[in-house]
């Protein structure tokens, strides 16, 4: 008899499975890296006419560049530090951090390291890397980033190489195609730690925000005469957090005694939300049945825990924070999907206006009934 389908299992079952999955996955990886490890010890890849272990996994066993250059460096530290092997099973090591902790480990520190390691996000583990083997700080600079054509029709074939992420690892320089793409999309935003309290912060920015970012440092010469970009940053910034924490959370350096806000309001007034977010340490504050609470701390709202169509006031018991995601989720257990609520009227936010006049337009969260005003 046939496994069921997903959509036949219950959710309990559903969640065993994905769990057993994971952690077959993780064993199948952990073989592999084993096998390959016993493969390129005995040059098995050399006798089958391919020079090198990578070429031999990317044109025999199917896996990408990617995949074979992680699997191959695993399999090369864990024959120095067999210990590894394990952890990848356990799912306290990924492949991710494994290539990223291998260049630190010794056979004396090794064991150090790995426990470190353990059970660390790839952020987390940049920064001990960081920690542990720091760089200089990059200098500052603006240039103009080239703008690409659109490609022909048709595949290019350009007398390129391909260089994977360890030469070590390359094949033979094969000719790359190319194929037809409208424009090549924008690099994403680069932050990378270079030692501790040091990062490297890299992004693509439009010629207004170039021309504002001249202007702060024309203004600030008198206080940066460097015009050093990090410091006209961090000024802007600590200018940006202010205000949001002002209109968003209520923040205030004193507190002001005005006049009382109904508790039947439906936005929780500013020391309502301060006291929210202290308590609730700014991030979501919904806990699954195991325990677990959600690390969530963009897209915050102020949740009612009794709704506010139910009669829930806006008082700091009960009001909690939580991201869009879970706002939304408790709303339709406790409502139902779908736009049958009654209420009939959405939460808006408008956006913010920092120097340019926007638009009129509105961004909608979840029906009101189930939250409070967003973050």
């Amino acid at each position: 008899m046939s496994n069921p389908t997903p959509s036949h299992l219950t959710n309990n079952e559903l969640t065993e499975e994905i769990i057993r999955l994971a952690r077959s996955g993780r064993d199948t990886t952990v073989r592999l890296v084993t096998h390959l490890a016993e493969f390129e010890a005995r040059d098995l890849h050399l006798a089958a006419r391919f020079p090198s272990l990578f070429a031999y996994c990317t044109e025999v066993l199917r896996l990408s560049e990617h995949e074979a250059y992680h699997r191959i460096l695993a399999a090369r530290t864990a024959r120095q530090h067999p210990r590894i092997l394990g952890m990848l099973r356990e799912g306290r090591l990924t492949l991710t951090t494994v290539r990223l902790i291998a260049p630190l480990l010794t056979d004396v520190n090794f064991d150090e390291v790995l426990d470190a390691a353990a059970g660390l996000s790839k952020r987390q583990v940049e920064e001990l890397v960081a920690r542990r083997a720091p760089k200089p700080d990059v200098p500052s600079s603006v240039r103009k980033v080239p703008m690409r054509a659109p490609l022909a029709l048709g595949p290019v074939v350009t007398a390129s190489a391909v260089s994977p992420p360890d030469a070590s690892l390359s094949a033979a320089s094969l000719p790359v195609v190319a194929m037809p793409v409208a424009l090549a999309p924008a690099r994403p935003a680069l932050v990378r730690p270079l030692a501790p309290e040091r990062y490297e912060v890299r992004f693509t920015a439009s010629a207004e925000t170039c021309a504002k970012l001249k202007r702060a440092q024309e203004l600030l010469r008198h206080a940066v005469p460097s015009g050093d970009t990090a410091v006209i940053v961090d000024r802007a910034l600590t200018l940006l957090v202010a205000d949001l924490e002002r209109r968003k959370l209520g923040a205030t350096a004193r507190s002001r005694s005005g006049r009382a806000s109904s508790v039947s309001s439906r936005k929780p007034p500013a020391h309502v939300r301060r006291a929210v977010c202290r308590r609730d340490g700014n991030r979501c504050a919904f806990v699954s049945k195991d325990g677990r609470r959600c690390e969530g701390r963009g897209f915050l709202e102020f949740h009612h825990v009794i709704p506010y169509a139910m009669g829930g006031e806006t008082t700091v018991e009960n009001i909690q924070l939580r991201c869009r995601a879970h706002n939304g989720y408790e709303a339709d257990l406790f409502y139902g999907q779908g736009p049958q609520w009654d209420g009939g009227e959405f939460v808006r936010e408008s956006p913010a206006v920092y120097g340019t006049q926007l638009g009129p337009g509105r961004v909608h969260a979840r029906r009101a009934g189930e939250t409070g005003a967003p973050v």
